[in-house]
């Protein structure tokens, strides 16, 4: 018992510490992204957890603005990749040519994508291929990919911020199941209230350049992430997550609503999804541990992508968010 209470004692400075940096960037970010703090906090959370990010917006919500803001904030490489129809998996991965120097055999050499970056913006991903959707999700998992044989490791950190507009299906390839439950969180974008569209109107429509500085490096990243992964979590907190993401599959018995109106639900990455989301929320928040009320606030966008609705269910006009919603205070 002693060991645990020496642990927790000697984590306590370097959690203050680094929700203090974690702050400065959301404070950095959030001067220049107006009305989107909890995108931006969602955002964060998704990145201090490892994890990738599905933003769900219409065209003109900031989101490219966010990848590249968040870039600069915390030190990292940022790319942004325009999916169409007829992207490659090559255009994104990179590809082998072929060199010949004089009086030298010929060798392949690999040039390398847009990929090998640390934060990647993938802009409206689902008018991809799902040829191409899958290298890149490949990447996203397993953090390299392979060319002819030979193994390419992507940078560390690697986030991916995938995008999809939710108005213009026509000739879009819906991302599968499978890979959908390899995003951490689905974070909807809205749009700005009349206070923050005002501030916006003056900000960049005049002749101001905003400019926000680095606030961490890729190395003081990576030491948050895996200080995050030591952040004790409450059994309660354990118990209300398991109650969560299991009264959310069909078939249990557990929930009544999810036997009638859900076609299929989360698996296991979705429990393992809120474990880290919910630290990441308390170093964000400035506190020690995380509480149920942080699991009741990321139950939807942990399982909303990690479920369907039943045809019954979409017949009648129900929607996931407010089933979500009983589920989570259910847990109280």
């Amino acid at each position: 018992m002693s060991n645990v209470i020496q642990t927790d004692e000697a984590i306590v400075p370097r959690l203050e510490a680094a929700a203090e940096r974690v702050k400065r960037a959301h404070k950095a970010a959030a001067s220049v992204i107006f009305g989107q703090d909890v995108v931006i906090e969602r955002t964060l959370i998704t990145i201090l957890s490892g994890g990738h990010a599905l933003l769900i917006g219409v065209p003109g919500l900031a989101k490219t603005l966010l990848v590249e803001t968040l870039g600069r904030v915390l030190g990292l490489d940022a790319k942004r990749i325009q999916f169409t129809p007829d992207l490659m998996p090559s255009d994104i991965i990179g590809s082998e040519v072929l060199e010949e120097a004089p009086g030298q055999r010929r060798t392949f050499r690999f040039i390398k994508g847009p990929i090998f970056t640390q934060l990647l913006m993938a802009d409206e991903i689902n008018r991809a291929s799902p040829k191409t959707q899958s290298a890149l999700l490949q990447a996203m998992q397993e953090h390299h990919v392979t060319v002819a044989g030979t193994r390419h490791d992507v940078p560390q950190p690697f986030h991916v911020l995938a995008t999809q507009n939710p108005l213009e299906q026509e000739g879009t390839y819906p991302l599968p199941e499978a890979q959908l439950d390899r995003f951490l969180l689905e974070i909807d974008v809205t749009y700005p209230d009349l206070a923050a569209e005002r501030r916006m109107l003056y900000a960049t429509t005049g002749t101001d350049e905003r400019n926000v500085e680095s606030v961490l490096s890729a190395g003081e990243l990576m030491t948050i992430q895996r200080l995050v992964r030591q952040i004790p979590v409450p059994d309660k907190v354990i118990e209300a997550i398991l109650k969560l993401v299991r009264s959310a599959r069909p078939g249990t018995g557990a929930s009544e609503d999810t036997d009638r109106f859900v076609a299929w639900g989360p698996g296991p990455r979705a429990s393992q999804a809120l474990a880290l989301a919910v630290r990441a929320k308390a170093l964000i928040d400035g506190r020690l541990a995380p509480s149920i009320d942080d699991v009741i606030e990321l139950a939807e966008p942990v399982l909303k992508h990690r479920m369907a609705l039943s045809f019954a269910a979409r017949a009648e006009g129900l929607e996931l968010a407010p089933l979500i919603a009983r589920l989570a205070h259910a847990v109280e």
